[in-house]
């Protein structure tokens, strides 16, 4: 089976989230004072955390173990894989306006930057797909 381009980016989006969810999620579980991942206990006074744990238990499952299924289910066609895939993009999206809620903008890495964009590449691309298809289908 043949799969098309924006199925083929699609997937490899998710696929990156996935495997930086999980490496970022365990560097938070395995190190909670993020000291590890160059990251300030200080940027969390603001927030609900005393430590990286909580979020770092969340990274790695909604955005490192979801994703990885989620590729799967787009992989095998599967339309819970395109619901995912929909859901994944608006969780990462949240995730990261929340991090710039609680912590604030940080530039350097620009990681909120490019995870937004990433979130919004993987919802457009999802969007754009299903609508895509629907059109096809109706010729």
């Amino acid at each position: 089976m043949k799969k098309q381009l924006e199925i083929k980016v699609l997937i490899s989006c998710i696929i990156i989230q996935a495997i930086s969810g999980l490496a970022g999620g365990m560097g938070l579980i395995s190190d909670p004072t993020g000291a590890s991942l160059g990251i300030s206990l200080e940027w969390l006074s603001n927030s609900p955390f005393n430590d990286y744990l909580i979020p770092g238990i969340i990274l790695f499952s909604v955005l490192g173990i979801f994703p990885a299924f989620v590729s799967v289910g787009l992989w095998k066609e599967k339309y819970w894989g395109w619901l995912g895939s929909l859901s994944l993009g608006i969780a990462l999206i949240i995730w990261i306006i929340v991090e710039i809620i609680i912590i604030g903008y940080q530039s350097n890495p620009p990681l909120q930057l490019i995870y937004g964009i990433l979130g919004i590449i993987i919802l457009l691309v999802t969007s754009l797909s299903r609508v895509k298809k629907f059109y096809s289908a109706r010729k």
